[in-house]
């Protein structure tokens, strides 16, 4: 099972050299899910593109739906915002980020992210997490 965040939905979808290391490894008729927070946090991310002069307003929606159609679950907000806030002041982490990280704990799942933050925190809690990049810790 792979739980997906925004940076990894992104880069997947956008065909980044990133998301396309994300994308090889992902197994066919895996199992997808993430937080219903996801769609919110897409938004946001897609609209900074825009606003960039990277993509138009109706690449941008197309984009969208791609990226949030590569899960195939939405775990409601409130089934984890909780235990994700508690473990966001806990580990001094944002709470947004531990909505994938308490799901992948939950339920024994593989993170897929592109933030190296959250990867160093997986590495640090033990939770499944890939890692595409050569995490020099001067490289942050």
């Amino acid at each position: 099972m792979i739980v997906m965040d925004c940076d990894a939905a992104i880069g997947i979808t956008l065909g980044t050299q990133d998301g396309e290391a994300l994308r090889g490894l992902m197994i066919k008729n895996e199992e997808i899910i993430s937080t219903s927070y996801l769609h919110a946090e897409l938004a946001s991310a897609l609209t900074k593109y825009v606003r960039a002069g990277l993509m138009d307003k109706d690449e941008s929606v197309l984009n969208l739906k791609a990226a949030a159609d590569l899960v195939h679950t939405f775990i409601p907000l409130e089934e984890n915002i909780t235990e994700a806030m508690i473990e966001g002041i806990r580990l001094g982490h944002s709470p947004y980020d531990m909505l994938y990280f308490t799901l992948a704990r939950r339920n024994g799942a593989t993170l897929y992210t592109l933030d190296r933050k959250l990867i160093d925190l997986c590495d640090k809690e033990r939770i499944d997490c890939i890692y595409i990049y050569d995490l020099d810790p001067n490289d942050k």
